[in-house]
C-alpha cells in the first residue's frame, strides 16, 4: 500500500496533474455518458462529460478527504446539480443528480 502511494504521489508531483477517463448514466438508464475527470496536485479538478442525446455537463471538484470529494455540474441544457465521488486514486464511484435527476458514475 505505501509502495501504491507513492507512485501516485510521484506521478501527481511529475505531472502535476491525472486525467482518467469517466463513464455514468442517469439512474433511470435513459442517457448515458462519456468523457474524462483531470484531478490536480492541490486536491482540486474538473470533470467533463457528454450524453449520447448531445448533452454536455462540466463541474469543478475539490477533494474534501484524502479519499472523498464533491463538485457541481452545469450542462449545456441549462441543468446543474450536485456530485460526490470515492477515489482510490487511479479509480472510483460517484453519485449526484442533474437538474434534479439521479446521476451515477465511475472513472479511472
Amino acid at each position: 500500500m505505501r509502495r501504491t502511494l507513492f507512485g501516485i504521489s510521484f506521478l501527481l508531483v511529475s505531472a502535476c496533474s491525472m486525467t482518467l477517463p469517466v463513464s455514468g448514466r442517469m439512474a433511470d438508464g435513459t442517457e448515458t455518458f462519456t468523457g474524462e475527470a483531470t484531478g490536480y496536485m492541490d486536491g482540486g479538478g474538473n470533470l467533463k462529460i457528454a450524453s449520447n442525446k448531445g448533452r454536455t455537463c462540466q463541474g469543478n471538484f475539490v477533494y474534501v478527504t484524502s479519499r472523498n470529494g464533491e463538485g457541481v455540474f452545469t450542462c449545456s441544457d441549462g441543468k446543474s446539480g450536485p456530485f460526490k465521488f470515492v477515489s482510490t486514486g487511479t479509480r472510483g464511484t460517484g453519485t449526484g443528480a442533474i437538474g434534479g435527476e439521479p446521476f451515477i458514475f465511475t472513472f479511472g
